[in-house]
């Protein structure tokens, strides 16, 4: 997907005539997605994402520009055996966020989106330590997969890892990367402890008792069109999101 808000694809010449008011992160993870999605499914979720919020928001005057895609994520025990699943630690994660921010900085950009796509990133604890080392610079993240309640959209109400949702968006905005014939059906196994089911507490799931295909939720009912029909009603909120950020002195 080429867009002409993607810094990888972009040329100096352009870019240096404009004034830009923020960059946007796509941020992912690099793992198994049952057997229909691809490793990169969360890196390219957010990608594509962001290239189309770049885009609507441009027409609103707000010059957006999006990194190159990160697809180092934090995963799972059960997981990181998994052959090509990379498992990244909040170290390295911070000392990449923060060289990023030092980068923008010197530019005269102090503003960053971060695109989240994928559940298992937590960057609060990281941004709360920047922004105290970097007064003025602001860093605020999208989860764009948990914007809206999923019930209004698709019909399997357990849709977790690599299931309806993940699937149906990637079929609106990479539908030769799906093979859904290939997809199994996404059972999972839940904890023992009732508490950890229902959110009393909490415990990373390890992969390997969790789900057979590394997917949780089933895929079988993804289409193109709920996908779409999705991402339509929750760029609505990006776009806002970002109009008003853009515009901002300040977060107060």
């Amino acid at each position: 997907m080429y867009s002409k808000f993607d810094i990888t694809a972009a040329r100096w010449g352009d870019v240096k005539k404009k004034h830009y008011h923020l960059a946007i992160l796509p941020w992912g993870s690099c793992e198994p997605h049952n057997y229909h999605l691809p490793y990169c499914t969360d890196m390219l979720h957010a990608q594509a994402v962001a290239f189309e919020a770049a885009e609507k928001v441009s027409k609103k005057g707000v010059n957006a520009m999006v990194l190159p895609g990160i697809p180092l994520g934090s995963q799972n025990p059960g997981q990181i055996e998994l052959p090509f699943c990379i498992h990244t630690s909040q170290r390295t994660q911070i000392a990449v966020l923060e060289d990023i921010v030092a980068s923008l900085k010197k530019q005269g950009i102090n503003k960053l989106l971060i695109m989240n796509g994928h559940g298992g990133n937590n960057f609060k604890g990281m941004i709360r330590d920047i922004m105290i080392k970097n007064p003025g610079f602001m860093i605020t993240v999208v989860a764009w997969f948990s914007i809206l309640p999923l019930k209004d959209f698709f019909e399997e109400k357990i849709d977790d890892h690599g299931g309806e949702q993940e699937t149906s968006v990637m079929m609106h905005y990479y539908p030769e990367l799906v093979n859904l014939k290939a997809a199994g059906d996404g059972k999972h196994k839940d904890f023992k402890i009732k508490g950890l089911n229902t959110k009393v507490a909490w415990a990373p799931r390890d992969w390997k008792y969790t789900t057979k295909d590394t997917g949780v939720g089933n895929p079988k009912k993804a289409t193109a069109e709920k996908g779409k029909r999705y991402i339509q009603a929750a760029m609505k909120e990006i776009v806002s999101f970002i109009t008003d950020f853009a515009k901002a002195d300040t977060l107060y």
